[in-house]
């Protein structure tokens, strides 16, 4: 048996998804859902952020979202929730939706094309 890739990875992950495009997303966030932003300061320094969005670093996400971790956010940890991951482009946020997924999160899924495609979309964009 060969050795995993990070396709394969993607893959898996995603198969295990219910990825959302941007006007999904912004009505599921109508709708009560949490979109969880795990880009970089620089990024969203440049680039902006989407004003409905939390800031989680992805080094700190399963941190923030699991209750039992000692370092939760309350508004963040909650399994029940819907939780839609949001990165650059929509690769690393599908891998942190699936490992949300792992820590309980059944509803927990990506935005297909990251914040790039939310703001060629036309949805709205705010300075940081």
């Amino acid at each position: 048996m060969g050795r995993t890739t990070v396709d394969d990875l993607l893959s898996a992950a995603r198969a295990r998804l219910e990825r959302l495009t941007p006007g999904e997303a912004l009505a599921a966030v109508r709708d009560g859902a949490v979109l969880v932003d795990i880009r970089s300061e620089v990024q969203r320094a440049t680039e902006g952020v989407v004003p409905q969005a939390v800031h989680v670093p992805r080094n700190t996400l399963e941190w923030r979202l699991d209750p039992e971790s000692g370092a939760s956010n309350p508004l963040l940890a909650r399994p029940e929730a819907q939780v839609i991951v949001m990165c650059d482009e929509g690769y690393q946020s599908s891998l942190a939706a699936a490992v949300l997924q792992d820590l309980g999160f059944t509803r927990a899924t990506d935005l297909i094309g990251g914040f790039r495609a939310w703001k060629s979309s036309g949805l709205p964009v705010a300075s940081q």
